[in-house]
């Protein structure tokens, strides 16, 4: 789990898109350099999100300046971590421990599509961004004030446009200076994470309605033949 709270920008140093090796696991990995403060505790297996996406650490240097993650083709084709390439600067964060205060949102890694950056303007201090889904059917679980993860920033939805599959977010100065959206520009794309909450009220209300449809005696299949017998009487009349 993470909170969304990038902690460095990390550059990737090497990406092997058939690694041979015994912890690249003869598929895609990448090494990812420049991000020595979050390894001072690291151990084999630990998770960190890298663009949002949660990785596994494969492995790692001696002097912990370095360490490796290997990437499956489910995650590449979900994710835009096949666009990276050497020198390519991506978000970092590793997962919580117990004790971290939380900052962002509850942010488990697993991102659930893309899209594009389709405008940025500047509002004073702040840019606006707005941004196109991949997958039009995740507009459902975008809300205006609600959150958003992309590429590993917990962000706050401030526009939602429903039939354009488009929503907006501002980035205030601050964050401008710790995340790498801002060396992204128009056309670019950005790992996306809706907020799990919707999912699951979402899964939740599909099963009791699914339950309460099956259930002839249940209180909805009750009100639906009243709103239905009414119907038909007044249709007599």
């Amino acid at each position: 789990m993470f909170t969304g709270i990038v902690e460095v920008i990390g550059v990737v140093s090497e990406y092997q898109a058939y690694d041979t090796s015994e912890s690249g696991g003869s598929g895609v990995s990448i090494t990812i350099t420049e991000c020595s403060e979050i390894l001072v505790d690291v151990h084999l297996g630990d998770s960190i999100a890298v663009n949002g996406t949660c990785l596994t650490v494969t492995e790692f240097d001696k002097e912990k300046t370095w360490f490796k993650v290997g990437v499956s083709p489910e995650t590449l084709a979900l994710t835009n971590l096949g666009d990276l390439k050497a020198q390519s600067k991506v978000n970092l964060e590793r997962a919580i421990s117990g004790e971290v205060r939380f900052g962002g949102h509850v942010v488990q890694g697993h991102v659930d599509t893309i899209a594009t950056i389709q405008s940025v303007t500047s509002d004073e201090n702040s840019l606006r961004y707005t941004f196109k889904l991949r997958d039009a059917k995740f507009i459902a679980y975008i809300v205006h004030k609600g959150f958003i993860c992309l590429d590993g920033t917990s962000l706050t939805i401030t526009d939602v446009d429903q039939e354009k599959k488009e929503f907006s977010i501002m980035m205030v100065a601050y964050t401008q200076s710790k995340v790498v959206m801002p060396l992204k520009k128009v056309g670019d794309t950005v790992n996306v994470e809706v907020d799990l909450t919707g999912k699951l009220v979402e899964n939740q209300v599909r099963a009791v309605l699914e339950n309460q449809i099956e259930n002839k005696d249940s209180s909805l299949v009750k009100l639906i033949t009243q709103i239905v017998e009414k119907k038909v009487s007044e249709l007599v009349k």
